[in-house]
């Protein structure tokens, strides 16, 4: 105990005053904002847990119910704020105390403690105070479409599905190729592809817009870098089972079947297989002929409407919603430029949120595009956060 007088030797009454001051809620307006926003959730699930009645039997309780153990976490979250505040206190008193050693350790536990409070308000709470995102459970649907650069951008195209396929199976989503048109000069011109799994969308949805890549083409005799691009769209993937069908009523889609055309025998030509859907309130169309029976053609097209359909409500709802602050707009605005892939240097640079990775064959594999989704995603709940305390 000697040796631990001696460490603190230099603790005097000042240093206990200052210690004391900082002792409560934090004087950083961002923190006491967040806490005033807890407590307004806490009073609330207060009301919630008053207006059940003792019996259970209305539909509202049953919602109330549900509200409460929703909230259950954000209780958690308080009682350990509630207590470790408290435990603060009654450290903060023993910076008077007579013995110097005592002092010491109480001067030690403040430390202690106000660390722990702190990565509770600025980490812990904030990321339960973010709203579930409503499309959690939805699987994805990408469109990949050649751009800038010809045949180089189609075989780019054909690595960045091969880096989806590669995530996906990593992630256990499964994925179907529901299309894609080769390109004569080597690659893929357009592909669309399903990922089906809890989380897939929203994980993927962060690579809509256009992807850049910066690399010597093979056919190039002189080594000179070439800028081609890729744009990717990703898509809700919506099923008949979802209640999908209240995105639109079946009086406003005209459906159109036709031969196919192209390659694949003379079957294709032979069929009315081919079937195109236009959406008459949105002037949206889908055509799919892919499939060997009109039959499957149509369902392909159905699935197509559906998702796009949801994104385009999903954008209206994101736009209403941050009317004043568009970051989150632009993140999934597919005419902008968002990603860069850079052969010579061996790096992958994200523009929205000015992320590096010099690991470019990483992040082809798979493994360096999670990096790259799970900053966006951090930045993403940031913005949400943001906007919340805005609104505080």
């Amino acid at each position: 105990m000697l040796s631990l007088s001696r460490r603190w030797l230099r603790i005097t009454p000042a240093v206990c005053r200052f210690a004391s001051s900082h002792a409560h809620s934090p004087s950083d307006s961002k923190n006491a904002r967040i806490m005033r926003i807890l407590e307004k959730r806490i009073e609330e699930r207060k009301r919630l847990s008053s207006e059940l009645s003792h019996d259970m039997s209305s539909s509202a309780d049953i919602i109330r119910l549900k509200q409460l153990k929703e909230s259950e976490p954000l209780q958690a979250a308080w009682d350990e704020y509630t207590r470790t505040r408290q435990l603060l206190d009654e450290t903060t008193a023993l910076f008077e105390d007579s013995d110097e050693a005592m002092r010491a350790l109480a001067l030690e536990e403040h430390q202690s403690l106000s660390t722990s409070l702190t990565s509770l308000i600025s980490s812990h709470i904030p990321s339960l105070l973010i709203p579930p995102s409503p499309t959690t459970h939805l699987s994805a649907m990408l469109e990949l479409k050649s751009g800038v650069g010809g045949s180089e951008s189609s075989l780019f195209l054909a690595d960045l599905m091969r880096m989806y396929l590669r995530l996906a199976n990593s992630r256990r989503w499964h994925t179907s190729v529901v299309s894609q048109n080769e390109n004569e000069g080597g690659g893929i011109k357009d592909a669309l592809v399903e990922v089906k799994g809890d989380g897939a969308y929203e994980a993927l949805r962060w690579e809509s817009g256009v992807h850049r890549v910066q690399r010597v083409p093979a056919t190039e005799a002189s080594g000179r870098v070439h800028t081609s691009t890729v744009a990717v769209i990703v898509l809700p993937l919506v099923e008949e089972t979802d209640s999908a069908d209240a995105l639109f009523s079946m009086d406003d889609v005209k459906i159109e079947v036709m031969r196919a055309r192209g390659a694949g025998g003379q079957h294709v030509n032979k069929t009315e297989s081919a079937v195109r859907l236009t959406h008459i309130p949105t002037g949206i169309t889908v055509s799919m002929q892919d499939e060997r029976s009109q039959h499957q053609n149509k369902r392909r097209a159905f699935t197509v409407l559906r998702s796009r359909l949801m994104d385009l409500k999903i954008s209206r709802e994101i736009a209403e919603r941050r009317a004043t602050r568009q970051s989150l707009v632009r993140t999934a605005d597919r005419s902008e430029k968002i990603r860069t892939y850079n052969y010579a240097q061996e790096r992958v640079t994200d523009h929205r949120i000015g992320l590096t990775l010099k690991n470019l064959s990483s992040v082809l594999e798979g493994d360096g595009l999670q990096d790259f989704i799970d900053a966006l995603q951090k930045d993403h709940a940031e913005s949400v956060l943001e906007d919340m305390l805005s609104a505080e």
